[in-house]
């Protein structure tokens, strides 16, 4: 059995600061439609998924050079529960690895938030 795991925790300030500066060009290198419908403007969701990212491209192995953010998708079903769904490049590396489930999850504080992924294979 094969098991990864990354984590990250990043400041909602920081991604305050990164959307008031680069605006809708950040949104549109970093999420996909469905996780910007998902999350409107609220910042802390947006960090939340940002965090969850980065701890996928740690579960991985690999830098965000390998990886872009967009092959990385985080969606919330109707329970509110966070899943991950892997494509292209990032996918074909979980395969490498032998990667076939994944959790993830994600808290916020007033100021931070922290991702937590698992990956078994």
């Amino acid at each position: 059995m094969v098991l990864r795991t990354g984590i990250d925790l990043i400041e909602v300030a920081r991604i305050e600061e990164v959307i008031a500066r680069h605006g809708k060009h950040y949104l549109e290198r970093i999420y996909t439609p469905a996780e910007l419908e998902q999350c409107g403007r609220r910042v802390e969701s947006l960090a939340g998924r940002f965090a969850a990212k980065e701890a996928t491209v740690k579960a991985l192995g690999c830098g965000s050079g390998v990886v872009t953010w967009k092959v990385i998708v985080i969606l919330f079903d109707d329970r509110n529960a966070p899943s991950l769904t892997l494509y292209g490049a990032a996918k074909e590396k979980a395969v490498e690895l032998g990667l076939s489930a994944w959790s993830v999850s994600i808290s916020h504080s007033q100021s931070h938030t922290v991702a937590m992924v698992v990956a078994i294979g």
